[in-house]
């Protein structure tokens, strides 16, 4: 017997009552601010932040049911300024006629651009309409500034292994909107196999789970009757290839690339080679990859192991070569090799110290015996005079200042004693003293 509905599972099984979400106790829990807006009836506008499948438009309408306002759903990828200002009109002849307020659920509200925030903007602000807009994406991002400033953010989360659990056994034994009259049950191991097929995301669960029931019900329909059970090969048949929660313009890829450069900094190989293939794996560009190790060999590692660069630089060059998926494996030596080398940020603050000072003290004087002067009228300038050629001293060390005259003495570069860097501090220290005891001699 063929599963015979138009709706799809996870519509379905929707919850139509707050008590029947699962998940989400950071908002929902006892005390909580949702607990307030449903027992005061009071609701300000909200902007819910969440991954996908995780009862944003869900609880967006559960809300809406605890008011006499009127709902009204918006999909911002179907609509415009048009209709917003269409229902703008209706909602201002509710509230004039019936003295009744109106709910505007905008979901993926981060697909309108900037002109269309504006145009719900004066309405937030004057209470013609209560705003509950959904987004997946980081709302400081995604949201214009006064139109985010009027409305209290919720952020909902993916729902943990339990959670998922509690939702699809709900699906395969309720009989009115699940699978409950079709005798189905889980086999060893496969609830599991769904719930991490699902990360995290209901619906893409409930997909998969009415999928697979088809398929099994399919096969058993010359059985009427018989209980049949759901086995891990029907669920990894029915969700083929598990599809990672990714966006290389969103806040994931953000969080991700962060998690790689953060384990690398702490010298974590194995949580370093999880971040590159989690990224991987969705699909991110690896030259985008390369591109980020390559900053890093600078910033994190520098003169502290000077062949991080080379190697980064090569890891890029074995991937242009190589392409996927060969050219991965470039990209995991790569990072490994970062993950363990010595670490120094001496030359990323010095960076930042040198381009401070330039700020602070514009455009000073290259000093005259630095200055070359291939003309008689810049000789005649002085320029380059007292200069001393490094090569024909001793040691090839010689004292004189490189810096503009008001800076004399300043340092920015400060090596670390970690690695190849500790050689390096040991040498111009070392220098140092020879270039302090000849001016000493010299006096």
């Amino acid at each position: 017997m063929a599963i015979k509905t138009r709706k799809p599972l996870a519509e379905r099984m929707r919850p139509q009552k707050i008590e029947q979400i699962v998940g989400q106790r950071n908002i929902l829990g006892k005390g909580k601010l949702l607990e307030s807006m449903l027992c005061t009836e009071t609701l300000p506008s909200l902007i819910l932040w969440g991954p996908p499948g995780t009862g944003k438009t869900t609880l967006a309408r559960i809300l809406a049911k605890s008011t006499t306002a009127d709902f009204v759903y918006f999909s911002a990828v179907l609509s415009g300024v048009k209709e917003v200002r269409k229902n703008v009109a209706l909602a201002r002849n509710l509230l004039e006629s019936e003295q009744r307020g109106t709910i505007f659920f905008i979901d993926e509200i981060h697909r309108f651009n900037k002109s269309q925030q504006d145009a719900l903007l004066p309405h937030v602000e004057n209470g013609l309409f209560t705003l509950i807009g959904a987004t997946t994406e980081n709302p400081s991002f995604e949201i214009i500034a006064p139109l985010l400033s009027r409305c209290r953010v919720l952020v909902l989360s993916s729902l943990a292994a339990d959670d998922l659990s509690t939702i699809f056994k709900r699906a395969l034994s309720d009989s009115e909107n699940g699978l409950g009259s079709h005798g189905l049950s889980f086999g060893e191991n496969s609830l599991k196999v769904l719930c991490d097929l699902a990360d995290g995301d209901a619906r893409r669960g409930l997909n998969i789970l009415e999928i697979s029931a088809s398929l099994i019900l399919h096969r058993t329909k010359d059985r009427p009757g018989n209980s049949a059970t759901i086995t891990v090969e029907d669920i990894r048949e029915a969700a083929q290839q598990s599809v990672l929660k990714y966006d290389k313009n969103g806040d994931e890829h953000y969080n991700l690339i962060s998690a790689l450069h953060k384990s690398l900094r702490d010298s974590d190989p194995d949580g370093s080679l999880y971040w590159l293939y989690r990224m991987l794996e969705a699909g991110e560009d690896p030259l985008y990859i390369c591109r980020r190790l390559i900053r890093f060999a600078s910033e994190d590692i520098g003169l502290s192991d000077p062949q991080a660069l080379i190697h980064t630089l090569s890891c890029r060059d074995a991937y242009h070569t190589l392409g996927l998926p060969e050219g991965k494996l470039a990209l995991a030596q790569a990072v490994c090799y970062l993950a363990t080398a010595p670490k120094s940020n001496s030359l990323y603050r010095a960076e930042s110290e040198v381009r401070s000072c330039i700020k602070h003290t514009g455009s000073l004087e290259v000093p005259l015996h630095l200055r070359n002067a291939p003309t008689k009228l810049m000789k005649d300038l002085h320029y380059g005079k007292g200069y001393r050629y490094a090569h024909e001293a001793k040691g090839a060390l010689v004292a004189q200042d490189h810096l503009p005259r008001e800076m004399e003495s300043q340092q920015f570069y400060y090596p670390s004693t970690r690695g190849y860097e500790a050689l390096v501090k040991e040498r111009l220290e070392k220098w140092k003293l020879i270039l302090q005891k000849r001016n000493n001699d010299a006096q």
